[in-house]
């Protein structure tokens, strides 16, 4: 009797403990992301860093579930982050370039993320959702006109947002070196100082007599060389103006920005969507300017960290964080919040000023930012918390995607995914909540730009994650493991090697990528190479041609598509005033 009333005790707990894990899953929680910007893996404490303090990331991971193989779908920004936000892989949005441009370039650019791709965020407004989106978008502005919005975060489901529509660039920051496209402005000042010497010479000659020429051939030499300078400084030589700037919804609030309170104006906002929604289910995507150069970083946190300017800023990143999970605790909704946090790809190796490093570290993996196949420009740290649903203290080591917030966000707001596409992400709730051992991802295919480098298999019945690079880039200097002086590695061309048969690892075996196999090493290799050449061909024929958007029409500047809180071109405003406040 005494057994079976303890039989009946235990079933009793489990329909309750089921009945109440069902209901937390049900009840709509709130979600709130974390994206930071070019983080590297091994920049955190969480991951294995013991010299940048990031006790807030770390308690996330503490109270929750650390990923250890947390992949980005591209290692750039702005076809990352379409993929996040739609959890589809970016060449079937047209956010993957086949030029050298990989990433929007200006705000007055007329490339973005299609008004027909469907965002998690609209998917949860139309659950009941209010959503909010603070800090970087960089997936472009307006198509036609200076205010249709097109790619506006308004019109990709946010209710609100306040932030940069573009990203950090060094330009943004007085007295740093400019960023954005280098080395075409280093020709073209060549080209227009040429021609200005030509008119000189043309001018000199004429005074003087030797050079038999009308005065009418050297004034219309003057005025197309004055038309060239124009037409290229215009636009490189107000990026400040141009691509610096905040907005609120619609509206252009500061331009160009002052870095000096941007983190505080974004804690202040994030703080104060989390206060306004407290009685209602919301999501918060907190997308951060950190940790992107120019590493802009306020006073009490310059020269805290061992690491220079960029451990820095990683610390600001972190204390940021800190305090909005403050502002969960203090309005009672830590419990009924799932909190995420990761990075966008790799960190980048390249960014440096001297001998001062300016990007982030990789941990033990090979390659960063703008590689599309090593694992150290697309393999991020990855967390989650949701006290009493998901374990505390797990780490799950299984191939997840960054686009696999898509499925998990709509399934938890009681949405359901668009059935006239293809979404790449799956739910990662099963593997959370420990109801299942193994990733539903069998294939990922990592893109740089438009072009396949390499293939990931997760073969689960023997645990093995097999990886084929059909292409590498070439680093420089030989075996420097980055692309030093051409701020990042290239993705076709000259620049890469193509590899056939590919080069071959285990990550589970190798996760530094370190020793290739090959068939006299690796018995299986025929049999995995030809596994995964089946899989690009299947995965080949879900693609579909689209246009475009970071085609090189798209990605230039065109004045008529510029934001602008003045009359064009005298576009220049603070309307935050001294709205700042000490958080």
């Amino acid at each position: 009797v005494i057994l079976l009333y303890f039989r009946m005790y235990l079933l009793m707990a489990l329909i309750s403990c089921l009945f109440g894990l069902s209901e937390a899953v049900d009840s709509k929680p709130n979600i709130l992301l974390f994206l930071a910007d070019d983080l590297g893996i091994g920049d955190i404490g969480c991951y294995g860093n013991n010299t940048i303090r990031t006790p807030n990331i770390d308690r996330l991971a503490r109270e929750g579930v650390k990923l250890t193989q947390h992949i980005a779908a591209a290692p750039l920004c702005t076809p990352s982050r379409a993929a996040f936000l739609t959890g589809r892989y970016p060449i079937r949005s047209g956010m993957a370039s086949s030029n050298g441009y990989r990433a929007l370039q200006w705000n007055a650019g007329s490339g973005g993320l299609p008004a027909n791709e469907t965002t998690f965020a609209r998917l949860l407004q139309k659950q009941g959702y209010t959503t909010g989106l603070i800090g970087k978008w960089h997936q472009g502005v307006n198509c036609e006109s200076f205010n249709d919005h097109c790619h506006h975060p308004l019109n990709h489901g946010f209710d609100y947002f306040y932030g940069m529509p573009f990203t950090l660039l060094n330009n943004c920051q007085e007295n740093k070196p400019p960023e954005l496209d280098v080395a075409l402005q280093a020709k073209l000042w060549l080209y227009s100082q040429i021609i200005i010497l030509a008119v000189l010479t043309l001018t000199a000659g004429k005074l003087i007599g030797l050079i038999s020429i009308r005065w009418k051939t050297i004034a219309c030499f003057t005025l197309v060389g004055s038309l060239f300078f124009i037409s290229w400084y215009s636009s490189y030589g107000f990026v400040q103006y141009w691509n610096c700037i905040l907005m609120r919804n619609h509206d252009v609030t500061e331009q160009p920005m002052r870095l000096e309170r941007t983190a505080s104006l974004m804690l202040k906002e994030a703080v104060s969507f989390i206060k306004r929604n407290r009685h209602r289910p919301f999501l918060l995507f907190v997308s951060f300017l950190h940790v992107h150069t120019p590493l802009f970083t306020t006073a009490k946190f310059i020269g805290k960290s061992h690491h220079g300017l960029y451990g820095d800023n990683v610390e600001e990143m972190d204390w940021m964080v800190g305090k909005i999970l403050d502002s969960l605790d203090k309005e009672g909704l830590k419990n009924h919040t799932l909190t995420y946090f990761a990075s966008d790809h790799g960190g980048h190796l390249e960014a440096q000023d001297g001998s001062a490093q300016l990007g982030g570290w990789n941990g033990i993996y090979k390659g960063g930012k703008g590689m599309g196949g090593w694992e150290g420009g697309i393999r991020v740290p990855g967390v989650f918390r949701w006290p009493g649903v998901l374990p505390a203290g797990t780490v799950i080591d299984e191939p997840t995607s960054l686009m696999d917030i898509y499925p998990t966000v709509v399934h938890l707001a009681g949405g359901i995914l668009p059935q006239d596409r293809v979404i790449d992400g799956r739910s990662l709730l099963p593997l959370l909540q420990g109801r299942a051992q193994k990733s539903e991802h069998e294939f990922l295919f990592h893109y740089c730009g438009s072009y396949l480098h390499a293939v990931r298999w997760h073969q689960k019945d023997s645990g093995a994650i097999w990886k084929a690079h059909y292409v590498t880039p070439v680093f420089h200097p030989p075996g420097a493991g980055a692309c030093y002086g051409k701020g990042i590695c290239p993705c076709f061309g000259e620049g890469v090697t193509h590899h056939d048969p590919p080069l071959l690892f285990d990550l589970s075996r190798d996760p530094s990528e370190a020793k290739p196999l090959s068939a006299d090493t690796e018995p299986l290799f025929d049999t995995v190479i030809r596994k995964i050449g089946r899989a690009i061909e299947e995965h080949q024929r879900t693609l579909t041609p689209v246009p475009e958007q970071l085609s090189v029409y798209n990605i230039m500047w065109k004045p008529w598509l510029q934001p602008c809180c003045g009359t064009f071109p005298l576009c220049w405003c603070d309307k935050e005033g001294d709205s700042t406040q000490s958080l």
